[in-house]
């Protein structure tokens, strides 16, 4: 039977009668008792104390009478074993049973180096109560059961200062082993540490506790962040840890004598699939004791009047009862609300005449931070809209500690491709030509669900290359699956990041491409780059550059340009046209989303195209959107978070309202983007450029006709110029348009005069 619990040995098994213990005091020592002619027995060579193992449960120590001469030992009969009360319930036998008892041989290094009880009174629930001094009872206990083997979940009565309690074991850990191994029972020595706690409702108070629960807060001796799945947050486990949980590890004196709290709640916030939950979760998993109770926001929620806040105080509930009960010695009960913006706004903010979320944020900012606050309770929220709470959740004392879960850098999200594609490799199904730091550098801006989806993408790939569409009930070759670097490079085109760049509507900006224009483009283009190596520097936290000129003039193409050569990881255009149809509030919001998500990215790229539309400018009138300019002027002052750097480029055809509304002073530096100009005609590399260089690259005339072709038009738009172009190029009778693109065939200069004359009064282009 010891083989069971892994430790000590015994003899073969006498069956004993079971009978009272003899007197009150004899009950109370936890010894089991025979007549002297029983217990030579069961003694074992060389040991002081005989031990027997009691049934199939716990083991005794046996004694007889000369060791208590005063005692009535001789009344127990032959063939008879002594257990008190308690023992006999543990062990679920009555007076008149027969058990078996068998020697019991304690195996080497079998001391106790940890016991952790639990205390009662012997009589049940009563409404006393009692303030138990731990350092004297540890005293008492080891004096009274020293060199007894206890077992786990054993019960054992004793008196202390005239009354009689029972604890239960609920760990017993020997000396030298793990806590992990679990091991049920072991000797009581001189240097055994004891551990209390109270049982609940029982009215006991342990004080003076040298070793707390919470030091056995956490299962694990040491976090693997990677085992628990979380990758590229070591810096924010590091700060939650700190701040969240370090004071816990510490015994309660201790804590109170630093005459310091511990902290309440804690907000995970940042940017969706970052794995705020799941590090909530994992955490919740890393505690000892009580299961973390996971909360969705809205679920809170009920139409019942009242049925909300009596929700949150029920989360409460039980941490209510065991603090009342345990006092310090409670154990850590941790609320993850996830998605806690849907029902802790802010107050007031709401309109919908029930006052439920108003109702909902005062009952847990009672229950976290009242008049019977709670110690004993750990709350964590998420949230990718922080700026929605309520800002009493989020004082000290309430939601303190805040930590930001970013997107990942390039070391994160190489450790998160590791976590996903772990399997793969260990079950030889990753290509070896999978290079996973390259693409964590490729994957700028990617989320950790991001990246968990473009793993996704890339296995569809390979087990796609495995299916037979013409017979789909061939069997699967398992062994030839293999994800390689071009399926991870496919599945980077088709899952995309939300704070990435939007590269088709960069391109879409710049239909044509772009072209040499002259030394004045040049200037402008090589002056902008200068600002974008600035960014990358760090040398400036923000920089607004403004592109001012003709409309038609190239300004959105050259911005689109920049931000595509850039190379930034987030790039966005706000324009008019995404707009349409929106209030002015609505657009104030999508302008706020796209610098508040471009401050959660490293280095940040935002084009404000045609100012003047945004502003709903109208020059009749004149009138404008005040709180669209307000909008504007406040970002593009506002310097971004503490290592992140924006650069934005704004474009106007309309610069003399921009200075009169104010806006063309936020802008730092700005540039005068003008028409293509005959002036400008010079040699370079024997290329002529701007207006004869863009011909002569467009290469739609004949050599001997482009002279006459540019002497046609005086100053002209490049926009303009590739519009008469293309509409010369259809030819008069629209068939000569794809030999023309293809360079068989040239634009015929008789049609494309006549198209200037048709269209442009005196051969001047006027701005749209």
């Amino acid at each position: 039977m010891a083989a069971r619990f892994g430790l000590g040995s015994s003899s073969a098994a006498d069956l004993l009668t079971v009978v009272s213990t003899p007197s009150q005091d004899l009950a109370l020592t936890n010894f089991a008792y025979c007549a002297p002619a029983d217990l030579n027995k069961f003694a074992s060579p060389g040991s002081r104390d005989i031990y027997v193992l009691i049934g199939d449960s716990i083991v005794l120590t046996l004694r007889y009478p000369s060791i208590y001469p005063n005692t009535a030992h001789q009344n127990i009969p032959s063939s008879h074993v002594a257990l008190n009360a308690i023992q006999r319930r543990h062990i679920r036998v009555s007076s008149g049973d027969q058990i078996s008892v068998s020697r019991f041989v304690t195996p080497d290094n079998f001391n106790l180096a940890l016991l952790r009880l639990d205390l009662d009174f012997v009589k049940g629930k009563t409404n006393r109560t009692e303030q138990l001094d731990a350092v004297v009872l540890a005293q008492k206990i080891q004096e009274k059961f020293v060199n007894q083997v206890m077992t786990t979940g054993q019960k054992v009565s004793f008196e202390f200062c005239g009354t009689n309690y029972i604890f239960t074991v609920n760990q017993a850990l020997l000396e030298g082993q793990d806590d992990a191994k679990g091991l049920d029972r072991g000797i009581i020595s001189t240097g055994t540490y004891f551990v209390f706690e109270a049982s609940p409702n029982s009215g006991i108070k342990i004080i003076n506790q040298r070793e707390a629960v919470g030091s056995k807060i956490f299962r694990e001796k040491e976090f693997d962040l990677k085992k628990l799945g979380i990758g590229g947050l070591d810096t924010e486990f590091i700060e939650v840890f700190r701040r969240a949980f370090a004071s816990r590890v510490f015994p309660p004196h201790v804590v109170n004598k630093l005459g310091m709290k511990h902290v309440k709640g804690m907000l995970l916030y940042g940017p969706p699939g970052t794995g705020k939950t799941l590090m909530a979760r994992q955490i919740g998993k890393l505690l000892n004791g009580r299961e973390p109770k996971i909360v969705n926001g809205p679920e809170v929620l009920s139409k019942y009047v009242g049925e909300s806040e009596k929700n949150i105080r029920d989360l409460f509930a039980d941490a209510e009862q065991e603090q009342s009960t345990k006092g310090e010695q409670s154990d850590l009960h941790v609320i993850i609300f996830d998605e806690i913006d849907a029902i802790c706004k802010s107050r007031g903010s709401t309109r919908d005449g029930t006052g439920v979320h108003d109702g909902i944020v005062n009952q847990l900012l009672t229950k976290i931070d009242g008049v019977q606050s709670l110690n004993n309770v750990l709350l964590i929220g998420m949230t990718n809209r922080k700026d929605l709470l309520d800002e009493a959740l989020l004082r000290p004392g309430r939601l303190e500690v805040h930590v930001e879960i970013n997107l990942p850098d390039e070391n994160g999200r190489f450790q998160i491709l590791q976590i996903h594609t772990s399997k793969m490799k260990e079950n030889s199904f990753l290509a070896a030509d999978v290079n996973l730091q390259q693409l964590a550098a490729r994957t700028k801006n990617y989320s950790g669900a991001e990246l968990e989806g473009v793993v996704r993408s890339a296995v569809s790939y390979a087990l796609n290359r495995q299916i037979s569409f013409d017979d789909l009930t061939k069997p699967l070759d398992e062994e030839s699956i293999k994800v390689t670097m071009d399926d991870f490079l496919n599945a980077l085109h088709e899952v995309g990041p939300a704070f990435g760049a939007s590269m088709d509507d960069l391109e879409r900006r710049r239909l044509n491409g772009i072209i040499d224009c002259g030394e004045r483009h040049k200037r402008i283009q090589e002056r902008a780059l200068l600002l974008v190596e600035q960014i990358k520097d760090n040398q400036s936290p923000l920089v607004t550059y403004l592109l001012e000129g003709p409309s038609g003039s190239g300004k959105t193409a050259m911005a689109a340009t920049i931000g595509i050569e850039s190379d930034f990881p987030y790039v966005k255009i706000i324009s008019a046209e995404s707009m349409i149809g929106l209030g002015e509030a609505s657009k104030c919001a999508q302008i706020v989303k796209v610098f508040e998500d471009a401050y959660k990215s490293q280095l940040s790229f935002i084009i404000l195209d045609d100012i003047e539309r945004l502003l709903e400018y109208v020059p009749v009138g004149p009138r404008f959107s005040n709180l669209i300019l307000q909008t504007l002027l406040l970002f593009l002052k506002r310097l971004p978070p503490k290592g992140k750097s924006l650069m934005v480029i704004g474009t106007t055809s309309v610069m003399d309202f921009l200075e009169t509304v104010g806006i063309f002073g936020a802008f730092s530096i700005s540039d005068h983007v003008p028409n293509l100009d005959r002036e400008d005609v010079k040699k370079v590399k024997g290329i002529s450029v701007s207006r004869f260089g863009v011909l002569k690259q467009l290469d739609v005339f004949c050599e001997n006709e482009l002279d006459y072709a540019v002497e046609e038009v005086n100053e002209i738009s490049i926009k303009k110029l590739y519009m008469l172009v293309e509409m010369a190029a259809v030819g008069p009778k629209g068939k000569s348009a794809k030999a023309i693109q293809s360079g068989q065939e040239k634009i015929d200069l008789n049609f494309f005069s006549s198209i200037l004359r048709d269209i442009c009064k005196n051969h001047v282009f006027s701005s749209f």
